[in-house]
């Protein structure tokens, strides 16, 4: 009988530690799954959102280059019809406005389906009759472009995309169809490859039609990784997944998608779930190896507690060992426990909620102690509206069994927090609360928000979140019936001050510009930095046109005065700014950015360092000047250039005494171009500094074929622009060529402007130093124009002054025009500097200039400029009659 009470205490003691351990399990692993639940959910919404802003950011570059194309055809339609079908695509492409080595060609065929003109060569008689792109425009009553998958087209050989739109004639009627063709990797040539990974892809698709382009992530094979099947996509836009077997890699994906507002065309972006889920399938797998050993030791605790409870004497002190021990554990933890009843009233209906139980740290988190906490109803801790809100959730949760949300703390809560984890669980008739902190993790993910919406430089908000907030802000001012105002700002010649003073002072450049912006508008608008230079304000609440010029004059003189960069001051810049308004210039985000963008050029082209509104005719001159940027990057590499020499003669020999050498380009559609047509854009793009490299070269090889043949040499001056100097290289390139070419320093001259010599700049002072040094001439072009004043000449170490033109037309019109240029010959001989008298034209200008012992003159009356062939010749000619100075300099006296 003793031995069967035994054995009955011994079950009574020994189950509990069962039933413990197990349900402790349980709830670990029911946390663990939820947790995994949770943390999976999180990563799937974060690849939804990577994929969405990849197919956002795809579509909306996708769909400027369509609005590009569409431009072109509809361009050629009303030409077409203007010109009553005699338009020819040549004539255009030999003006250059179509660059050769096209992205795409454009071609007309008649209303028979016969080629007639094309930028891209064909033969007479070719049809496309039959053709699905000449068809299908061509019976169909939409006048909308109509997009067609990629072909091997016949002339080129290689797969196009054919984009083409019906003509009309002067009666309306059917008059052929126009087609740009592009080959597909265009459409995807703003897509960085190195964001995608292995799995990942993005496609244009025609809407619920084949792909027209693709990138795919390196090194996979475009054919095994798309669909097996075109995918159709009902919404406008969105985001799913997508099971393996969908696609022929049997990859499982996350898919969004966005179609073209305009065009029957779909941005696709794919992101491979293994790539997606690899961090989370990590962290699981740590997480069940902790929840494992965790069942274990619960396993091995309960196998301790049956052993120990075998013993009726230890049974006491085991009992509170474990209690204690447990007791500890819920204290330290992170998490706060409540366990809560219902308090009924008479009716049988729940009045209120008092807490049975509770840890430390759940009392600590409404600033109570434990003994305080227990017992307490939830009406005598919270407020009557924070009371109706936590009755509503805990009679949910005794009705469904579990609730858990993530909760904004209210400022009058007791809870000492700002954001709360809840999770509710039913146990029984009462309710399981477990609270956690997560106010840090709330604070980290707002500041990576923050981050992803500000420019990390000038702290302004950036592209991110000027893309998601404009629209919201155009919807209101739509609303209001008010206007707006985008202001879309490029620095003029930042690139200068990187190139000279280092990107350093560039960045506190942008700095500065930043807060110079934000001082010129109002408290309510914005200024973004789009980056790079680029810039946009935003203007609410326009009322008049007045003060939208207002602002934007601000902000030019506002950026136009000085900055101190790196220690050196007097650096200037200019901004050039585009300003399109709401509604007039567009009713989306998109189009009053690019109109704006637009205007912006059309201020650079103005002259810089101003603004100008937009215009519906400026989109063509865009489109030239990016034709003009195109082919004098193809004129550098292709070496396009030649360069004339115009001789300089002696006022007192008649002889040639030196020569300027001046550049040509040599257009393959045009001729011989002078440099005022091109050497702007040059400045603009930085080409300057290679073409300037190029003349060096070609000066150089010049001489060095003169001295071969043992002609007389005579020095060469050679233009040389601000930036050459300020970059820092060009004393080394010349003295590189003089070497290379056995060429003494004495034949090679170099002609400045004023303005690239006037000024404190630690990199243009030791390259004149290093040129002078050489034994280079340092001749001082266009003088009297500039900057320069008598008074300055000192100030400048150069060796001759090439006196303007302008003075030299005045010379024998008036008493004051002869005057000023002895006074500046006589300044100049003072300083031991020699003079060069430009644009002579006449015999009258000459003698007056010989009786001034002005040295040299340069001008039609000499010589125009010529090819390298004819010098020689011009070498031993005698170009004046010999110097009678004094007899006509006491004429004039």
């Amino acid at each position: 009988m003793r031995t069967n009470n035994r054995y009955q205490i011994d079950l009574r003691y020994i189950l509990p530690w069962a039933v413990l351990a197990i349900l402790l399990a349980s709830l670990s692993w029911d946390m663990l799954f939820i947790k995994l639940d949770h943390d999976k959910a999180l990563a799937r919404q974060n690849g939804f959102r990577q994929a969405t802003a990849l197919a956002n950011s795809y579509a909306e570059q996708l769909s400027r280059t369509m609005e590009q194309i569409d431009q072109i055809t509809l361009t050629i339609r009303y030409y077409w019809k203007e010109t009553g079908g005699t338009l020819r695509l040549e004539d255009q492409v030999r003006s250059g406005l179509y660059p050769l080595n096209s992205w795409l060609f454009v071609t007309i065929a008649d209303r028979n389906g016969e080629l007639v003109t094309s930028t891209f060569p064909f033969k007479k008689g070719m049809s496309v009759a039959g053709k699905n792109w000449f068809e299908q425009p061509r019976f169909n009553a939409s006048d909308a472009i109509f997009i067609f998958p990629a072909e091997t087209g016949p002339r080129i050989g290689k797969p196009i995309i054919r984009l083409s739109r019906k003509l009309l004639a002067e009666d309306g009627a059917f008059d052929g169809v126009a087609w740009v063709a592009v080959q597909p990797d265009y459409l995807t040539s703003f897509q960085d490859q190195q964001s995608l990974g292995k799995g990942d892809f993005v496609t244009v698709n025609i809407k619920n039609g084949p792909v027209l382009a693709a990138k795919v992530g390196q090194n996979r094979d475009q054919a095994q990784i798309f669909y097996r099947d075109n995918p159709v996509f009902d919404a406008f836009g969105g985001a799913m997944e997508e099971p393996g077997e969908k696609f022929q890699d049997n990859e499982a994906r996350i898919v969004a998608w966005k179609k073209l507002e305009n065009y029957p065309l779909i941005a696709v972006a794919a992101l491979s779930e293994t790539d997606a889920f690899a961090a989370f399938d990590k962290m699981a797998q740590s997480y069940r190896q902790i929840a494992v050993v965790g069942t274990a030791f619960l396993i091995l605790f309960a196998l301790v507690g049956m052993g120990f409870s075998v013993h009726l004497g230890w049974r006491k002190r085991h009992a509170e060992n474990v209690k204690n021990t447990y007791r500890l554990a819920v204290d330290g933890a992170q998490e706060g426990f409540y366990m809560m009843r219902p308090v009924f009233g008479r009716g049988g209906n729940i009045i209120d909620f008092r807490v049975e139980d509770c840890n430390e740290r759940a009392a600590a988190m409404v600033g109570l102690g434990k003994h305080q906490m227990v017992g307490r109803r939830i009406s005598d801790i919270l407020s009557e509206g924070q009371r109706r809100g936590m009755f509503a959730v805990l009679q949910r949760t005794l009705e469904t069994g579990f609730y858990e949300e993530e909760f904004r703390v209210p400022a009058t809560s007791p809870l000492k927090a700002s954001w709360v984890y809840r999770r509710f669980v039913r146990a029984g008739d009462g309710i399981a609360l477990t609270l956690r902190d997560i106010s840090e993790a709330k604070a980290h993910e707002q500041a990576l928000s923050n981050q992803a919406n500000t420019d990390p430089l000038t702290k302004l908000p950036n592209r991110h979140w000027l893309m998601d907030q404009l629209p919201t802000t155009i919807s209101h001012a739509g609303s209001g019936n008010r206007q707006l105002a985008i202001l879309f700002i490029d620095l003029d010649n930042f690139k200068n001050i990187n190139d000279t003073l280092g990107h350093d002072a560039g960045d506190e450049l942008l700095k500065n510009t930043a807060l110079r912006l934000k001082s010129t508008v109002r408290a309510f608008d914005h200024v973004v930095r789009l980056g790079g230079d680029e810039f946009t304000v935003i203007l609410e609440q326009v009322d008049m046109l007045e003060n939208v010029s207002r602002i934007a004059e601000q902000i030019v003189k506002a950026v136009s005065a000085p900055f101190t960069l790196a220690g050196i001051s007097d650096n200037r810049v200019n901004a050039s700014i585009g300003i399109s308004l709401f509604p007039q210039d567009g009713a989306d985000a998109e189009t009053l950015l690019k109109h704006a963008d637009i205007a912006m050029y059309a201020a650079k082209a103005a002259g810089k360092g101003r603004y100008h509104f937009y215009h519906s005719h400026l989109s063509d001159t865009l489109v030239l000047k990016l034709n003009k940027e195109a082919a004098l990057q193809q004129a550098v590499e292709r070496d396009e250039f030649l360069m004339h020499y115009q001789p300089r003669v002696g006022t007192n020999t008649g002889k040639m005494s030196s020569m300027e050498a001046l550049l040509r380009w040599m257009h393959p559609k045009r001729g011989l171009t002078l440099p005022e047509e091109f050497i702007d854009v040059a400045e603009d793009t930085g080409l300057i500094l290679r073409i300037g490299e190029i003349v060096i070269e070609k000066v150089c090889a010049q001489i060095a074929e003169w001295k071969s043949r043992d002609l007389v040499l005579v020095p060469v001056s050679i233009n040389v622009s601000g930036l050459q100097l300020k970059s820092g290289n060009l004393s080394g390139f010349l003295q590189d060529a003089l070497r290379r070419h056995d060429i003494a320093p004495s034949l090679i001259e170099i002609e400045l402007t004023e303005s690239s010599m006037i000024g404190k700049e630690k990199t243009v002072i030791d390259e004149l130093k290093a040129m002078r040094a050489m034994g280079i001439k340092l001749l001082i072009d266009d003088f009297g124009i500039g900057y320069s004043s008598l008074s300055q000449l000192q100030q400048l170490d150069v060796d001759v002054l090439k006196v303007d033109r302008a003075f030299t037309e005045s010379l024998c019109k008036s008493a004051e025009g002869m005057a000023f240029f002895k006074a500046i010959i006589s300044m100049a001989d003072a300083l031991n500097i020699g003079t060069v008298a430009e644009g002579v034209e006449t015999a009258e200008q000459v003698r007056a200039l010989q009786a001034l012992s002005c040295e040299e003159i340069q001008g039609h009356f000499v010589s125009r400029a010529v090819p390298a062939a004819e010098i020689p010749a011009l070498m031993l000619k005698s170009f004046l009659f010999p110097s009678s100075a004094p007899r006509i300099a006491a004429a004039l006296s």
